[in-house]
C-alpha cells in the first residue's frame, strides 16, 4: 500500500510541476525534461486545464530554449535582475553553493523544479515587470551549475551580489558602484571657478617720521 502511495505522491507531484511549468510559459521540450511526461501527456494536461488560465489564454512557445548568456549581460538592467534571480536560487536551494558540472545531467528534475518554480514566483513578485522569461530562468540555474561562463559572486567595492564572467580578468562592479566609479573622474576634472572678490580701497593716514641725526662713527 505504502509503494502505491508513494508512487501516487510522485505523480501527483509531477503533474504539479508540469502545471506551473506552463503557467509559466515553458516550452514542451523544458516540461518533459524536468518532469518526465511525454509529450502527448503535457498537450492534454494544457487543452484540460490550462487553456485559459484565470481568463487569459497561455502561450505556447515554440523553438529553441535560450542558449545565449550575453542576455544576461547586455544591460544594467538584465544584469541586477539575473543576479537577483541566481540569489533567490540560492536562497530557496535551486542553486548549489558552488558550481558543481557533475550535476548538469541530474539538473532536471522534480524536486529542483519546485524550487526553482518557488524562486521565479519570488523574483516575479518583486519585479512583476521583469526582463527574465521562465526559460530564461531555466537557461540561467542550468548556466550557473556548469560555473563554465558565469557565476555568482560580488560586487568588490559594495559587495552586492552579481553575475560575474568566469574569464574576466577585472574584479567585477554592480552597475551601481560602476556609475560612480566612472563619475567620479569627472567631477575631479572638472574646474572650479573661484568668484572675483574686489579690495575696497583703504586710505592709510599720513605718519610724520621724526628726523634722526646718525653719528658719524655709525657711518
Amino acid at each position: 500500500m505504502r509503494v502505491s502511495d508513494d508512487r501516487y505522491s510522485r505523480d501527483r507531484l509531477r503533474f504539479d510541476i508540469a502545471v506551473q511549468f506552463i503557467q509559466h510559459e515553458a516550452r514542451t521540450r523544458t516540461i518533459r525534461a524536468w518532469t518526465g511526461l511525454s509529450d502527448d501527456r503535457i498537450r492534454k494536461l494544457y487543452r484540460s486545464y490550462l487553456r485559459d488560465w484565470r481568463g487569459a489564454r497561455l502561450t505556447r512557445h515554440r523553438g529553441k530554449s535560450p542558449q545565449q548568456v550575453a542576455f544576461f549581460m547586455r544591460t544594467g538592467r538584465a544584469r541586477q535582475e539575473a543576479a537577483l534571480l541566481a540569489s533567490l536560487c540560492r536562497l530557496l536551494g535551486a542553486l548549489p553553493p558552488l558550481p558543481a558540472p557533475e550535476l548538469a545531467r541530474s539538473l532536471p528534475g522534480l524536486a529542483r523544479g519546485e524550487l526553482l518554480c518557488r524562486a521565479y514566483e519570488a523574483y516575479r513578485g518583486l519585479v512583476p515587470d521583469g526582463v527574465i522569461s521562465f526559460e530564461h530562468a531555466v537557461f540561467l540555474l542550468t548556466t550557473l551549475v556548469l560555473g563554465e561562463e558565469l557565476t555568482l559572486g560580488g560586487c568588490r567595492d559594495c559587495g552586492a551580489a552579481l553575475l560575474v564572467d568566469r574569464w574576466s580578468l577585472r574584479a567585477p562592479r554592480c552597475p551601481l558602484c560602476d556609475a560612480d566609479h566612472a563619475q567620479a573622474p569627472l567631477a575631479a576634472a572638472i574646474p572650479v571657478e573661484v568668484p572675483n572678490v574686489e579690495v575696497p580701497n583703504v586710505d592709510l593716514p599720513n605718519v610724520d617720521l621724526p628726523n634722526v641725526d646718525v653719528p658719524n662713527s655709525a657711518v
